[in-house]
């Protein structure tokens, strides 16, 4: 329960202010309304003569691209002159929609947006996406799902990835609520404050999450604190497994969910996997 509180205070309170990098703000517009949207470009960049690689950051449920560990990881790839865009679900943040009646599949209609408008951009050379949490099923199932579509990200990052929504929908419990899995009510309210529909709960039961993820043979890096109280390790092992020799998994010792207690070592750890993947 302790963690579980200290969550929601961090969602509430997460708000970072970035001085060492330029930022944008503006809106793109998706399946649901306006999706809200900040990219954060390296230093003295210009739009107009230069290219730069880009990573599509996905924030969690119930979370918002303006809390941690977004505005960290954006600033931390700017540094290396790395740009990024992150943005708010819908439901979520400044978005349009409720969060009541988000779902897995108008989250990944999101995220193919926003892929969509980055492809767009004449200074963006190449693509990667980052997922945290809820945002790691998007991320994943995405970059599968463009895969099919022989559309390959340059590579993903997962933190902790929470795969564990399906488990939770079948199973009749989310967070610290309980309902019958067979026959969900309209909504139900985790922690007394956020609403999750109904569809959510039924879709999710559903979902094909490691199926999907499959098409992607790009290269992946998994990052996983050992003191998640919220997703369990053996979502991310089951990603690696789902992978193969293309991923790997990184186990940050003393980690929680909120990437707070090692927050630096994650955000080294997946600038330097860009790094990589993007050449730089």
């Amino acid at each position: 329960m302790r963690q579980i509180v200290i969550y929601v205070l961090l969602t509430v309170l997460g708000l970072v202010f970035l001085t060492s990098c330029q930022a944008q703000k503006a809106t793109i517009r998706g399946p649901e309304g306006k999706i809200a949207y900040k990219i954060t470009l390296p230093e003295g960049f210009d739009t107009a003569n230069d290219q730069y690689p880009m990573v599509i950051l996905m924030h969690g449920i119930f979370s918002s691209k303006d809390f941690g560990p977004m505005p960290q990881l954006a600033k931390g790839l700017a540094e290396t002159g790395i740009a990024s865009i992150r943005f708010d679900f819908n439901g979520h943040g400044k978005s349009d929609g409720r969060k009541q009646d988000m779902t897995i599949e108008k989250e990944l209609a999101d995220a193919r947006a926003v892929w969509d408008y980055v492809q767009s951009l004449p200074y963006v050379s190449e693509v990667g996406l980052l997922g945290h949490s809820q945002g790691g099923v998007i991320a994943s199932m995405t970059a599968g799902r463009l895969a099919a579509e022989s559309v390959v990200p340059s590579g993903v990052v997962l933190i902790a990835p929470g795969s564990v929504i399906k488990e939770a929908c079948q199973g009749g419990k989310f967070f610290n609520a309980t309902f019958d899995s067979k026959n969900p009510p309209e909504y139900i309210r985790c922690w007394g404050i956020y609403k999750l529909g109904r569809e959510y709960l039924v879709t999710t039961q559903q979902l094909d999450i490691y199926g999907t993820a499959a098409a992607y043979h790009g290269p992946v890096l998994l990052l996983h604190g050992d003191r998640d109280g919220i997703v369990p390790m053996w979502c991310s092992e089951r990603y690696l497994q789902t992978y193969g020799t293309k991923a790997t998994l990184k186990v940050v010792e003393g980690e929680n969910h909120t990437i707070t207690r090692r927050r630096k070592q994650v955000i080294a750890s997946t600038v330097e996997f860009f790094k990589s993947v993007f050449g730089k």
